[in-house]
């Protein structure tokens, strides 16, 4: 028979879900604020929290070590700088408010639009730094966000969250815009995510908790697992191949997800590879040694035991029973093959690699494949190649979104040594089941409005099937004498009047000396090319500059552009300069 829940379970899931509740709520009031705020508003607040960030950034990365368990102080003090000093570079330019983009050609314009309130969920290897990211990602677009940390990393996510907070709130940032649980449980999580109040979710942890962001019926950004290969070609730099493999599995111990976690190398070069690990601290291990250790390392639902996430290869192997040198970096597991008769091959998460020997690089790209479909699909591999031929071929077969050159995994694919855009969060697109490939970025936090003008007039099936007809029927009745038609008044008359009129406003057509002397407003403009097309923001920037805007006869200028423009004397008609004064 089932035993029935605790009370004290029970009583912390219903707290929890309450929560949940609260702060979604007081998210969505904080959202209707923040969504009116100005760009130069947005920027300070970001300004404020980025800078507040990177003050604590030590402070964080010991509170997230000393409470998780995972990971090295000094690595993740550059994950949290990372987060709040390249991420935040990044990030300072963007435009996320108002008119965003014009297309002249298309006239089209481009109008940014907060997607709403974030649920953000938090993992516990990365928790500070990706919590940093997420809030000044979040913040830039204009989106309240409620923070969901991993069970084990709560403290030090909420500390981070209470000193950015504190200082958005310093430079306006509306109550209650960041909001985070500080009783969390599973139940309460999945009540968060599914908040009517909550408009999209960014899920970073494990598969399952990914899958029940999808199932949330929001519109959500998930990541999937990494299990990371990287193959040595035999053109390659092998000294610094193996370098950037091991500081990219070492780095914070492994616990990021895009860290290498299998090695492929080319057989031709295959004694110089492996002496040259060992000499940088590799430990290749025995087939007893693999076999104590993936008893200990892999669960039996094929995932890393956590008490071995984030832990040094020295921890590691005491703890599967066997001895290896005080310098020990990395332990490497000879392995023939991937999959379930393979334990090792699976996404580790420590520094522990899966090691394979192929016989060139077409074998070597399935093998890349076979090790990227057992829990990588989409996230991220690297290539350490001189032969941009094969370096060429490995980015238009492998099933990875981000396959980073002659740089470590960990650190390529997060944008850290690499062009790519910095982020903690790396969509696996379709291959890994996630809606985008993207890395991140304030951009997937916005909706984009968009005004569209008429470019050519519609056609009527309606009109044209009417005017067929009359013109059928009118062919069958009998022609009636034309009546003589009265005429009109001509061109020449019409531009007569037309330049006495405007004569008499004070307006003069250009000649070869202009009246107006020379850099004033009036002579700049009948210099310039008519706009054809002119919004509100086009006005104001000429307000603000005191020049004319000329326009074309046949210009599009929009009703709110047409208003303050009239009001403030700004139009000149292409062709004419205006009156002295003006």
């Amino acid at each position: 028979m089932a035993q029935a829940a605790s009370p004290v379970a029970s009583d912390r899931d219903l707290t929890s879900i309450h929560e949940a509740r609260t702060l979604a709520r007081q998210a969505r009031l904080a959202q209707a604020q923040l969504a009116e705020f100005s760009q130069e508003q947005i920027d300070a607040i970001v300004d404020q929290m980025a800078a507040a960030a990177t003050a604590q950034a030590e402070p964080f990365a010991s509170q997230a070590v000393e409470e998780t368990g995972y990971g090295v102080v000094a690595d993740k003090i550059q994950k949290n700088r990372f987060s709040s000093e390249k991420v935040y570079r990044f990030i300072k330019p963007m435009r996320t408010v108002g008119i965003i983009r014009r297309l002249e050609d298309r006239k089209v314009v481009e109008i940014a639009e907060p997607f709403g309130v974030v649920a953000a969920i938090v993992p516990s290897t990365n928790p500070t730094s990706t919590a940093i990211y997420k809030i000044l990602i979040s913040t830039k677009a204009r989106c309240a966000i409620v923070l969901s940390p991993h069970p084990a990393a709560v403290k030090c996510i909420s500390r981070v969250a209470e000193v950015m907070y504190e200082a958005g709130l310093s430079a306006g940032l509306p109550e209650q815009a960041i909001g985070w649980m500080k009783t969390v449980t599973l139940e309460g999580t999945q009540e968060l995510m599914k908040q009517r109040e909550v408009a999209v979710i960014l899920a970073t942890g494990g598969m399952g908790l990914v899958r029940a962001a999808y199932s949330a019926g929001k519109p959500a950004y998930g990541v999937g697992p990494g299990n990371a290969p990287a193959y040595i070609e035999r053109s390659a730099d092998i000294t610094k191949a193996v370098r950037d493999i091991i500081t990219g599995k070492t780095f914070d111990n492994g616990v990021l997800c895009s860290a290498e976690n299998s090695v492929v190398v080319d057989e031709p070069i295959a004694d110089e590879v492996r002496r040259e690990f060992q000499g940088q601290g590799a430990y290749f291990m025995s087939a007893a040694e693999m076999d104590a250790l993936a008893k200990i390392l892999v669960t039996p639902q094929r995932l890393p035991n956590p008490a071995l996430v984030g832990k040094p290869a020295t921890y590691i192997a005491e703890k599967a029973g066997f001895k290896v040198a005080g310098e020990t970096r990395v332990l490497i597991a000879p392995l023939v093959g991937v999959g379930r008769d393979y334990p090792l091959s699976i996404e580790k998460l420590c520094p522990v690699l899966s090691y394979y020997l192929v016989k060139d690089w077409r074998e070597g790209c399935e093998r890349c494949k076979e090790i990227l479909r057992y829990g990588g699909m989409g996230h991220t591999m690297s290539i350490h190649s001189r032969n941009d031929e094969i370096i060429l071929q490995f980015g238009l077969k492998k099933p990875a979104f981000r396959i980073v050159v002659n740089t470590p995994t960990a650190h390529g694919s997060i944008g850290l040594t690499t062009g790519l855009d910095p982020a903690m969060t790396l969509g696996c697109g379709g291959f890994g089941g996630n809606i985008t490939s993207d890395n991140i970025s304030p951009r997937h936090l916005l909706n984009i409005k968009r005004l569209a003008y008429e470019l050519a007039p519609a056609v009527s099936r309606f009109q044209s099937a009417g005017t067929a007809a009359a013109a059928k029927v009118a062919s069958l009745l009998p022609t009636a004498p034309q009546r003589p038609v009265a005429a009109g008044i001509s061109a020449e008359s019409l531009s007569r009047r037309i330049d006495e009129f405007l004569t008499s406003r004070g307006y003069s057509r250009p000649a070869a000396e202009p009246s107006a002397p020379a850099g004033t407003a009036s002579s700049r403009a009948s210099l310039e090319k008519p706009m054809e097309f002119v919004c509100e923001e086009d006005v104001r920037l000429a307000i603000r500059a005191g020049r004319k805007i000329v326009v074309s006869e046949r210009a599009i200028i929009t009703p709110a552009a047409r208003d303050l423009g009239e009001a403030n004397r700004v139009f000149v008609q292409g062709g004419w300069r205006a009156p002295a004064g003006a």
